[in-house]
């Protein structure tokens, strides 16, 4: 832990915002997981386990728009750099009692940037997803988390929640 303030990276020397350039940093593996989670009345929850929804498969739509958004990532976050992805994987659990749907992507690279925002845009649009599948039947629907979970790879090495003692 070092005394120094955090720099925002993305901010050249007069403030303005810039994109970073990673030309000289080695590629190397990159992996990070994020979770969204959908709040709904249980009554949804069961309708979207039985496939009942109005709209059809509302997890498997999910787990694609999830996917499809990762890959658009530098397309919808203007500093992100493109990448590559070897891998985007999102899985659905629905907690009926709870009324809760979680999401979780995983994106995996080989670059000389992160993929935490190609985790983060899969889950979150997956969520997105969800309640747009759901919302005709549970207006008060609402998504409640999107956060990132884990990320390896690069120089700063492995990162978990709940490894920052300033955050839970």
């Amino acid at each position: 832990m070092t005394d120094e303030p955090a720099r925002l990276t993305h901010l050249d020397g007069r403030g303005r915002a810039r994109m970073v350039d990673v030309g000289d940093k080695p590629s190397s593996e990159r992996r990070a997981v994020a979770r969204a989670r959908v709040r709904i009345a249980p009554d949804t929850a069961l309708a979207v386990l039985a496939g009942d929804a109005p709209k059809g498969d509302v997890l498997g739509v999910a787990r694609i728009a999830g996917i499809q958004a990762a890959k658009r990532t530098a397309d919808l976050i203007p500093l992100c750099h493109p990448l590559a992805l070897s891998f985007v994987g999102v899985e659905g659990e629905v907690d009926a009692a709870a009324g809760t749907i979680t999401l979780t992507a995983e994106a995996l690279t080989t670059a000389p940037t992160g993929v935490e925002m190609e985790a983060m845009t899969a889950a979150a649009v997956a969520a997105l997803t969800v309640y747009d599948m759901i919302k005709g039947i549970d207006r008060n629907a609402e998504i409640t988390e999107v956060t990132l979970l884990e990320k390896s790879g690069g120089r700063s090495g492995v990162w978990r929640r709940g490894d920052d003692p300033y955050r839970p």
